[in-house]
């Protein structure tokens, strides 16, 4: 049985219990190609499934492996004559824990899930794209389906889902307003933001109004975010809350307040992926990767993570 090494959880708990081990390669099945990671990006679904939340319900054994962000090189082809051959670059979403996740050496994907990876950044880079872009995508244009002059508020803006939403709404002409840190307003005003509200020491609801759209990426475990929200939307404006427990009403007041409301899950596809990554080597969008670290400090990426106030991403990169 071929090994590999991988951070294996082998049970729910805190970041320390994520341990580097040796473990046996994932198998390939019909419909997926063999990958060789390079880089796995760290996300809040990875942490909360890791502490017995998130998907952690669908986890049928231990220990396993987490981690459903990845880019890497194809090893072994879906079959001969598949596009994707031995060498070619591809980054993905990997739907953990149904399939074995990419904090490891090596993973399998399915074909219809993955792209290739963007030709103009490194496999750092493209290995924190998917869950952010991919989830920013739903808010910004398959849901929110943003047109030119809305005005769209996006809070947590300075995060790893929040700043690729920031580039995606001005991209579509939208006027974005942000909340976010003092030491965040000036960067996110560089990625195209209009506004950026500093929620420390300003009550967004007093800063701005006529909201079309809000993209909350807090919902109400801090100040009440996402009610507070819907005093600033428009009738029949649209409320997308991300994070999923943060908020369990929310649809119910946003109904009461005459506003639409939608929850949205990341969702990887071959056709969105390469959209996205065309829109990277364009140069209109940039992804922040604030921090990266060997996959033996896995443990310290989730502590960096659950301490918050993160600017973009966290990668781990894989020897």
């Amino acid at each position: 049985m071929e090994m590999m090494r991988a951070a294996l959880l082998p049970g729910f708990g805190g970041p320390d219990v994520l341990q580097i081990e040796g473990t046996p390669m994932p198998t390939q099945a019909i419909g997926e190609v063999f990958v060789k990671v390079l880089a796995a990006g760290v996300n809040p679904i990875d942490a909360k499934t890791r502490a017995g939340g998130g998907a952690a319900k669908l986890i049928r054994q231990f220990p396993a492996i987490i981690g459903v962000d990845f880019c890497g090189v194809v090893e072994k082809p879906a079959f001969d004559s598949h596009p994707l051959q031995p060498g070619a670059l591809v980054y993905g979403l990997l739907p953990v824990p149904r399939v074995s996740g990419s904090y490891a050496e090596y993973a399998t994907a399915h074909v219809s899930m993955i792209a290739r990876a963007p030709s103009s950044v490194s496999p750092t880079i493209a290995a924190g794209l998917p869950c952010a872009a991919l989830t920013a995508w739903g808010c910004v244009v398959s849901t929110g389906k943003v047109e030119r002059g809305q005005r769209v508020l996006i809070h947590a803006g300075a995060g790893g889902v929040g700043h690729v939403a920031v580039q995606l709404a001005k991209r579509a002409g939208a006027h974005v307003v942000a909340t976010a840190s003092a030491r965040n307003v000036d960067w996110l005003l560089q990625l195209g933001a209009d506004e950026v509200i500093d929620y420390s020491s300003k009550r967004f609801e007093v800063e701005t109004g006529d909201i079309d759209l809000v993209i909350d990426l807090i919902g109400n475990v801090k100040d009440e975010t996402g009610t507070r929200s819907l005093k600033v939307m428009r009738k029949g404006g649209l409320l997308i809350s991300v994070p999923t427990g943060s908020w369990p009403t929310f649809r119910e007041e946003a109904a009461a307040a005459g506003m639409r409301a939608s929850d949205i899950k990341a969702i990887s596809d071959t056709s969105t992926l390469n959209a996205i990554a065309a829109i990277v080597d364009s140069g209109e969008l940039k992804l922040e990767v604030s921090e990266t670290l060997p996959l033996a400090q896995v443990a310290g990426a989730h502590e960096l993570l659950e301490r918050g106030h993160v600017r973009g991403k966290i990668v781990l990169e894989i020897p």
